[in-house]
């Protein structure tokens, strides 16, 4: 009988439990490190639940799971939930001796206190020796083989074989960027690939016991293993004990200094806690020099830099979408897809007009945003962007369609990004060395920011615009999440022209000093 479960605050538990059934996840988890794995056992609730894109990530590899079951016709959906282990099991082994399957969905497979649910069991029909055989199939929304594939397909084969199945291959499908839609039903032989891997996880799975063993027998420990969060806290998957593990850690901890996190390392061997304890002559770059010195610095040039704008000046951001399945003709898998832009325009009268586009309908966007775009940009005044996402969708669209070709061509020759200005002419130390805009609005205007909006990032965007023209019925629904799209979008614009305005002012007012001190 299993003892009741006590735990502290210290990440102990008293007494000793006894040992936890493993999943295939859970062995991922402990693989990655065994602190995350002893938590998710024995103490979930410190985990951070996963953000709005993070659980869009999720939700699309369960919608590629169930497409991917369409290539298997005949096969069988194992009925019982995830939560009925021992009823899944059970109808696992009813169907594995039904000679009239041709495949096994979300089958479940139990070995050495290892359950773990396979997406695809295939029958092969020609097994050695009369009895059946059978290809053990992982789907992926991904677009190619991973080394932590490799590792999810060794539990799982190891376990299916120590259940008895005879496996004569293991395989990975996923997602084909190669597949061109060409419009009507998606050919879904060509949007998936399935490759072969049986070598490469077989070198695995002799680790696997190993593995397992280690793994159970820290988990029957009365407290967490000591392992300090380092760069296995973000490989391959974000762990969401981060923030329960660095909590009571310094504002100015080493691990916060940018760049190469081998530099990072190679300080903690030193003994380095802190950024501030960085001695100096250590050979860091730019931006952690910046870092480490911690205060606000203005080039020279930056002002001279701003007035090189033209008036009127646009402030443009754009939003895409990438659809794992192409739903319009001359689209590929994941193809980046605009479907909304704001454009915030500046006059020279210091007067603002706000512009912008968002399309609604499950139809090609690309065109509709291509026309409106060339329209409200016009001919004249830079066009200020952060990043050189717009600069590549410009072209795209140029490539695509022959008639936008020239005037988009022009566009982006106006285009001027005020990101890499900024990492070269100005440092504020609220930026702790992050140069994306959600760190440096607070920073240099703090009185705009995000944390007022329903979505703040763009992979939230994204999942969201998904949702309102693919998913939602509800016209209430879809008007709310419209409405949250906009005010996102615009808040990226009427960022860049706040920067820009004080940025402005920074360097005019750092002349003035300098004319006022003679330098």
């Amino acid at each position: 009988m299993d003892r009741k479960l006590i735990v502290d605050s210290q990440d102990r538990l008293s007494p000793v439990a006894a040992a936890p059934r493993l999943s295939k996840s859970k062995f991922l988890s402990g693989l990655q490190c065994h602190k995350r794995l002893y938590l998710e056992i024995h103490q979930p609730a410190l985990a951070t639940p996963p953000d709005a894109s993070m659980q869009a990530i999720l939700d699309m590899g369960t919608e590629i799971g169930v497409l991917a079951q369409q290539c298997f016709p005949g096969g069988v959906l194992v009925k019982a939930g995830f939560r009925q282990r021992e009823a899944a099991v059970a109808e696992t082994a009813e169907l594995l001796q039904d000679p009239t399957i041709p495949a096994i969905f979300e089958g479940a497979f139990e070995y050495d206190g290892v359950l773990v649910r396979v997406d695809i069991v295939e029958r092969v029909q020609n097994g050695s020796g009369g009895s059946p055989s059978w290809r053990l199939i992982e789907v992926k929304s991904s677009t190619r083989v991973k080394d932590v594939h490799l590792d999810d397909l060794s539990i799982q084969s190891a376990v299916v074989q120590g259940a008895g199945v005879n496996l004569e291959a293991t395989c990975l499908m996923h997602i084909n960027t190669g597949y061109r839609y060409d419009g009507g039903v998606v050919d879904l032989q060509t949007l998936f690939s399935v490759e072969h891997v049986s070598e490469a996880v077989a070198a695995r799975r002799t680790l696997v016991s190993e593995r397992l063993a280690a793994m159970k027998a820290m988990l029957s420990g009365a407290q967490a293993p000591l392992i300090e969060p380092d760069q296995h806290c973000h490989s391959p998957y974000e762990c969401p004990f981060w923030a329960h593990c660095t909590k009571d850690k310094p504002p100015r901890w080493i691990y916060h200094l940018p760049g190469k996190k081998e530099m990072v390392s190679q300080l903690v061997r030193q003994g380095v806690t802190t950024i501030d304890e960085i001695p100096e002559g250590a050979r860091l770059s730019d931006a952690q020099q910046k870092v480490k010195h911690n205060v606000e610095w203005v080039s020279s040039e930056l002002g001279s830099l701003l007035r090189s704008l033209r008036y009127p000046i646009h402030h443009l951001d754009a939003e895409t979408v990438m659809l794992a399945v192409p739903r319009f003709p001359s689209t590929r898998p994941y193809q980046a897809l605009p479907v909304q832009w704001s454009n915030h325009i500046e006059l020279e009268s210091g007067e603002v007009m706000h512009q912008e586009f968002l399309h609604t309908e499950a139809s090609e966007p690309r065109r509709r945003w291509a026309e409106a775009l060339i329209e409200s940009v016009g001919d004249s005044g830079s066009i200020l962007v952060y990043s050189a996402y717009e600069a590549g969708l410009i072209r795209q669209l140029a490539d695509t369609f022959p008639e936008f070709k020239s005037a988009l061509r022009e566009i982006e020759k106006r285009l001027w990004d005020l990101l890499p200005v900024i990492k070269d002419h100005y440092y504020h130390p609220a930026f702790n060395g992050s140069y994306s805009i959600k760190s440096v609005l607070p920073a240099v205007v703090p009185s705009l920011g995000y944390s007022d909006l329903a979505i703040q990032e763009g992979g939230h965007a994204a999942a969201e615009y998904y949702r309102m023209v693919f998913v939602e019925t509800d016209w209430v629904e879809r008007e709310t999440i419209r409405e949250a799209l906009l005010r996102y979008c615009a808040r990226d614009t009427l960022a860049m022209v706040e920067l820009r305005r004080v940025l402005k002012g920074k360097a005019e007012r750092q002349g003035e000093e300098k004319v006022m001190r003679g330098t």
